[in-house]
C-alpha cells in the first residue's frame, strides 16, 4: 500500500461515525453509510471475498488481491469503527440509562432524517414502478415496526443456535434501519454472546463458551459474506425497489427511538436487560420542547452530513 492519504482519514472518520452507530440499541452502522455514500461500496467490497479473490491469495498475488477486495477501503474503515466503538461505548452507557428521552430524540432526527434522503435515492422510471417502490416501502416501514416491537423469543444453547444467530444477526447489522444488536436480542441470544464475550476477554472462559463463539464467528462470516452478494446483485439489477425497502425500514425503526418511554423494567439496572414501552408525552413541557429542539437539530446534522457526504460518493471498483 502506498504512503497515508487524506482520503484514508475521510474513510476512518466514515467508520468513526458507523462505530458510534452500532453501539447504539436500534441503530444501524448500515444507516450511517448509506448518508455518507459509501453503502455500496461497503457491500461491493465485503462481496468479493470469493472464489477470484482466493485464487489470487494462492498465487500469492498480493497486490492484486487486495486491489479487487478494496483493502485499503476496508481497513481504514475498520480502524474508524473499532474507534467509535471503544471511544463512545461508555459515553452511549450513560446517556441511554440516565438521558434517555434526550438522547433518543437525538436518534429519533437522526433517523427520520435519514429515511428522507435514502427514499430521496429511490427513482422509478415510469408511474407504476413509483407506486411499486412506494408500496415496498410501506410494507418494509410496517415490517420494521412489528419487528422492534417484539418481545424476545427463548435461547436455545445449541451450536447450531449459535451459528444462525451470527448469520442473522450480521445480515440487520448492515441492513439501514435494522440493527444486528437488536435482532440478537430478539432472537434470546445478546445475553449469552456478550456474556461469552465478556468472559473470553478476561481470559476465564471454558472450552465450551469459546467454542460457542467460535461458532457464532462463523455465523456472522458465512451471513456477511453471502448476504453482501446478494445485496449486490439486488442493487446493480433493481436499485430502486431495494432503496425503497430500505428506506422503509428505516422508516418503521423509529418506532424503538420514540423519546418518550415507560421503564417496563425498573428493577432491572443492566440497560442490556431493561425495556422499554413508548407512551405519549401527558404535556407540552420543558421536556417534550428540548426533545422536538435536539431532533431538529439531529435533522439539520444529518442533512449537512449528506451533503459531505454526496461531495465523493463511491461506489465499488470494477468486478
Amino acid at each position: 500500500m502506498s504512503r497515508f492519504e487524506r482520503k484514508d482519514l475521510a474513510h476512518i472518520a466514515r467508520g468513526f461515525l458507523m462505530g458510534g452507530a452500532d453501539i447504539i440499541p436500534g441503530v444501524s452502522g448500515g444507516t450511517v453509510a448509506l448518508i455518507l455514500g459509501i453503502y455500496e461500496r461497503l457491500v461491493g467490497a465485503i462481496s468479493h471475498i470469493d472464489g477470484h479473490f482466493l485464487g489470487l491469495l494462492s498465487r500469492r498475488q498480493w497486490s492484486s488481491a487486495a486491489e479487487y477486495l478494496d483493502l485499503r477501503f476496508l481497513i481504514a474503515l475498520a480502524i474508524g469503527i473499532l474507534s467509535g466503538i471503544a471511544s463512545l461505548a461508555s459515553l452511549m452507557h450513560y446517556l441511554l440509562l440516565h438521558q434517555r428521552p434526550y438522547t433518543l430524540a437525538v436518534f429519533f432526527g437522526l433517523i427520520l432524517a435519514s429515511s428522507y434522503i435514502v427514499m430521496g435515492m429511490v427513482r422509478p422510471n415510469t408511474t407504476e414502478q413509483r407506486f411499486g417502490c412506494y408500496g415496498l416501502a410501506l410494507v418494509a416501514a410496517f415490517f420494521a415496526y412489528w419487528l422492534v416491537g417484539l418481545e424476545h423469543l427463548g435461547f436455545h444453547d445449541h451450536l447450531a443456535y449459535f451459528f444462525l444467530c451470527g448469520m442473522v444477526a450480521i445480515c440487520a447489522m448492515i441492513l439501514p434501519g435494522i440493527s444486528g444488536s437488536y435482532i440478537l436480542w430478539l432472537l434470546g441470544a445478546y445475553v449469552a454472546v456478550t456474556g461469552i464475550i465478556k468472559d473470553v476477554l478476561k481470559f476465564q472462559c471454558s472450552t465450551r463458551e469459546f467454542t460457542c463463539l467460535l461458532v457464532f464467528a462463523a455465523g456472522c462470516a458465512v451471513g456477511l459474506i453471502g448476504f453482501s452478494k446478494l445485496l449486490k446483485w439486488l442493487l446493480a439489477r433493481a436499485h430502486a425497489p431495494v432503496m425503497a425497502v430500505l428506506g422503509g425500514f428505516m422508516i418503521g425503526s423509529l418506532r424503538l427511538m420514540w423519546p418518550f418511554q415507560r421503564d417496563l423494567t425498573p428493577l432491572v439496572d443492566k440497560l442490556k436487560e431493561k425495556r422499554f414501552d413508548p407512551v405519549m408525552p401527558p404535556a407540552l413541557d420543558g421536556q417534550v420542547t428540548l426533545c422536538l429542539t435536539l431532533a431538529i437539530a439531529a435533522v439539520l446534522a444529518v442533512l449537512a452530513l449528506e451533503r459531505w457526504g454526496s461531495g465523493e460518493k463511491e461506489t465499488s471498483p470494477p468486478a
